[in-house]
């Protein structure tokens, strides 16, 4: 690991060659994690926060409308609204409102900091929270009607008495490898896919059966319950909702985090290689390079059949995930159920 000062040097260096690069790119070109470089900042614009997100979580729906922001390598999740209805103890920590709507997975929540980025424009604040390895799970950024004076009493309230920056893990336990499809019990699998009851329940069955999610999409059951199709599937569907206006929900996450929005989508731009969705309350941006394997992804649950379109990295992680806007209780709607049928059609593999 670079020491703080030498990294600190090598960051001003980079930022007079390339000004506009985000902290995330510049932690990359130089080699370390993104919390390793914002702590070369601490004390100039960077506070470090208490280790307890819960606490820290609690006091955000005080900052009123804000955006919160959850990315993967590929996919970025930028969802304007107020933090509201939290639910936070237990091992999944949630908020569930029209605007923000997440899932907290703790266990993979390690640091956190309060950021103040100045420039010419002014100052922008963020709340900027970080796994054991020091990449970023999620972050808040406060918009030019949130409660600025709010913001500075929870710095005050939660900033930690150690300083310094936290320890990084520099290794990650290595991912379980695959067992051979062979060597799965296939028919159990199925059995316990055909009688799921609610989607939620689909981990459980990935667990119980020891496979990942593209293994159990290889091995599904007979018919169109797992559909490969190309991965221009997903520029398709998001083509197709936003010229229909069906509401969509789009589920973007990595290991702390899924960020979930409800709703249309209306503006769907190419920008410098990524697929954008850029409208006011929204902007998703996807590397649709990164897009190794999609599916059309079909599940029972006590409200009819769930449809989804999954896409997957090269490593077999789930970058994105679409599904119709519905809620407990309230069957899929048949818009969605159409706009898929057709998207599969004509992308199937």
């Amino acid at each position: 690991m670079s020491s703080t000062m030498d990294l600190k040097s090598r960051y001003a260096e980079l930022k007079a060659t390339q000004p506009h690069t985000y902290l995330r790119n510049a932690a990359a070109e130089l080699g370390v994690s993104e919390m390793e470089l914002l702590c070369t900042q601490l004390g100039d614009g960077v506070t470090r926060l208490t280790d307890d997100p819960k606490v820290i979580l609690k006091d955000v729906p005080q900052l009123g409308r804000v955006m919160a922001l959850t990315r993967n390598n590929d996919v970025v999740h930028e969802r304007k609204g107020s933090y509201k209805n939290p639910t936070l103890e237990g091992h999944v920590g949630l908020f569930v409102g029209a605007d923000i709507d997440l899932r907290i997975f703790w266990s993979h929540w390690a640091s956190a900091f309060a950021v103040e980025e100045r420039s010419q424009t002014g100052t922008r604040q963020s709340l900027q929270f970080f796994d054991p390895k020091g990449t970023a799970v999620h972050k808040i950024y406060l918009l030019e009607e949130s409660d600025t004076d709010a913001f500075a009493r929870l710095v005050a309230k939660h900033k930690a008495a150690d300083q310094n920056a936290p320890q990084v893990a520099l290794t990650s336990p290595a991912p379980r490898p695959e067992m051979p499809d062979a060597a799965v019990d296939a028919a159990g699998l199925q059995q316990g896919w055909l009688a799921l009851k609610d989607t939620h329940d689909f981990y459980m069955l990935l667990r119980d059966f020891r496979v990942s999610r593209t293994q159990a999409l290889r091995l599904a059951p007979k018919g169109n319950y797992a559909v490969p199709v190309s991965p221009s599937a997903l520029r398709a569907t998001l083509n197709a909702a936003s010229s229909e206006q069906v509401p969509i929900m789009i589920f973007v996450g990595n290991p702390g985090m899924i960020q979930i929005h409800s709703g249309t989508v209306t503006n769907i731009v190419d920008a410098r290689g990524w697929l954008n969705v850029l409208d006011p309350e929204l902007n998703v941006h996807i590397r649709e390079e990164a897009i190794s394997a999609a599916w059309i992804v079909r599940k029972p649950t006590t409200d009819g059949m769930v449809t989804a379109l999954e896409c997957y990295d090269a490593e077999g992680e789930q970058i994105i995930q679409l599904f119709g806007a519905r809620k407990p209780g309230i069957p899929e709607l048949e818009t969605w159920r159409n706009l898929v049928a057709t998207v599969e059609k004509e992308h199937l593999l």
